[in-house]
C-alpha cells in the first residue's frame, strides 16, 4: 500500500502563487499537504527542531497503514514558503474525560509534538501559526510531549501568554538526550563508576562466550534485515508472549519496514544489530534527522539477559557515537525518545524538558475553567497510573 506522503520531493508539487512576504495559513488534509512535498521538506531542513515526526516519511508511513486515518495539518506560509506546521487531529483527544481538544499529531513511534517552525524568526512565525490555530473550529488544544524549554516550545507559551489565551502544561518530565563529547572516554568519566565497572564486566563476560561484533546499516538490503532480526527478536521475547510486538500482527510489521527504510526527503533510518558468533543478540532502531538520532526501539534475545546485550548494544552505539571522524559523524545527538522511565536514564547524561502544552482560544474561556479541565486531567493520568501499577503488580504476583 502506496501512501501519497512517501511521494519523492517534488512529485506532484504545488508551489503557491503568492506574492513575496504575503503571509496566509491552510488547514490541509494528507492530500492537500502533499501537494507541497518540497515545500514540507525544506521547511524540515530549517527548523528550529530536527525531529522527524512531522515529516512526509513518518506521518506517510503510518498513513499508509491506517495510523493516521484524520490527520489535518495547519500550515503558516509566508511568501512560497511554509514557516511553521503542526499536524493535527481536530476534536482528536479526551482532557479529564469529559473536554474535546485538537490533538497535535503523535503516536507510540512518534513521541514528540513540536511544531516544525523556521529559525529565521521563530517568534514570528510562530505567532503566524497561533493565528491559523485561533480560528480553527476547536477552542481547546493539546499538544503532548512538546519540548517546552526549546526555542519553539518556549516561542509558544510566550505567545499564548501574549495573547492572554489559558494555558499550562502539564506532565512534565525530563528525557534522556546525549550531546557528542570530545571523545568516549570524555563521557565514560561522567558516569557512575559502578555503571562504568559493570558494562565492562558484562562486556568482557560476553566476549568469552564467542565472538562479538556490531553491524550498522542506513540503506538498502542490509537495513531491512536489521529490521527483520529486530522483529524475530521483539516477537521471540515477553512482547511477543502479550502479543504486543510488531510481528505479532502482519499490518504493524510492514508497517515497522515503512517506517525505519531509506528513501528521499530528510530524515534516515538506522539500525544497529550486536550479534554473538553470527547470531543477532540485540538489535536497535532509530530514526536521524539533521543530526540527531532518536532511539526508538531496542530489542534483545532473552536467553542472554545476563549479559544484557540490550544494554550493552546502547553503550556501542555511544562508542560509535563518539568515534571518528567526528568532523561527519552520523549525529550529534543521541535522543531517547522516551515517554516512561528507561535504561537510558543511566547512559545520557544530558536532559530535555519535555511536557504537555493545553491552550484554550476560546476567549469566553477563564484560567481558572482551564485550571480544572487540568485538574481532571491530571486525575484521570494518575488513575492510569495506579491502574497499570496494580496490574503488574498482579501478574508479577501469579
Amino acid at each position: 500500500m502506496t501512501s501519497l506522503a512517501l511521494m519523492r520531493p517534488g512529485e506532484a508539487m504545488v508551489v503557491p502563487n503568492l506574492a513575496a512576504g504575503a503571509d496566509r495559513s491552510d488547514d490541509l488534509d494528507l492530500p492537500g499537504m502533499n501537494r507541497y512535498a518540497a515545500a514540507w521538506d525544506a521547511l524540515v531542513a530549517e527548523a528550529d527542531e530536527p525531529a522527524p515526526f512531522f515529516t512526509r516519511q513518518v506521518i506517510g508511513a503510518h498513513a499508509a497503514h491506517g495510523m493516521a486515518p484524520d490527520v489535518r495539518f495547519v500550515a503558516a506560509w509566508s511568501g512560497a514558503r511554509i514557516v511553521a506546521l503542526l499536524p493535527y487531529r481536530p476534536r482528536g483527544g479526551r482532557l479529564g474525560l469529559v473536554s474535546r481538544a485538537a490533538c497535535a499529531w503523535s503516536s507510540p513511534f512518534a513521541p514528540c509534538s513540536t511544531p516544525l517552525v523556521a529559525t529565521d524568526d521563530i517568534a514570528g512565525h510562530v505567532a503566524l501559526l497561533l493565528d491559523a490555530v485561533a480560528v480553527r473550529a476547536d477552542r481547546l488544544w493539546h499538544l503532548p510531549h512538546l519540548a517546552t524549554e526549546s526555542r519553539t516550545g518556549l516561542a509558544l507559551i510566550e505567545e499564548a501568554r501574549r495573547r492572554g489565551w489559558p494555558h499550562a502544561v502539564i506532565g512534565r518530565f525530563a528525557r534522556p538526550v546525549l550531546d557528542r563529547r570530545a571523545d568516549y572516554e570524555t563521557y565514560a568519566a561522567e558516569l557512575p563508576a559502578g555503571r562504568r565497572k559493570d558494562t565492562g564486566r558484562r562486556w568482557r563476560r560476553l566476549r568469552e562466550q564467542g565472538e562479538v561484533a556490531l553491524a550498522s546499516a542506513t540503506q538498502g538490503e542490509s537495513l531491512r534485515e536489521a529490521v527483520t532480526c529486530f522483529l524475530e527478536l521483539e516477537a521471540a521475547g515477553w512482547k511477543g508472549a502479550q502479543g504486543t510486538a510488531f510481528a505479532s500482527r502482519p499490518e504493524m510489521a510492514a508497517f515497522a519496514h515503512d517506517l525505519f527504510r531509506d528513501g528521499p526527503g530528510p530524515v534516515g533510518a538506522m539500525a544497529d544489530t550486536l550479534t554473538l558468533d553470527g547470531r543477532t543478540i540485540a538489535a536497535s532502531l532509530a530514526l536521524v534527522c539533521r543530526g540527531t538520532a532518536y532511539l526508538l526501539k531496542t530489542a534483545y534475545d532473552e536467553r542472554h539477559a545476563r549479559f544484557a546485550p540490550g544494554l550493552l548494544l546502547e553503550d556501542a552505539i555511544v562508542r560509535r557515537f563518539h568515534s571518528p571522524p567526528l568532523t561527519e559523524p552520523f549525529a550529534r545527538r543521541l535522543n531517547s525518545a522516551a515517554t516512561t522511565a528507561t535504561p537510558l536514564d543511566e547512559l545520557y547524561p544530558d536532559r530535555e524538558a519535555i511536557g504537555d502544552l493545553i491552550v484554550a482560544t476560546d476567549p469566553s474561556m477563564s484560567q481558572a475553567a482551564l485550571d480544572a479541565i487540568v485538574g481532571r486531567e491530571t486525575l484521570r493520568r494518575e488513575s492510569i497510573r495506579r491502574a497499570k501499577e496494580f496490574y503488574w503488580r498482579m501478574r508479577s504476583d501469579a
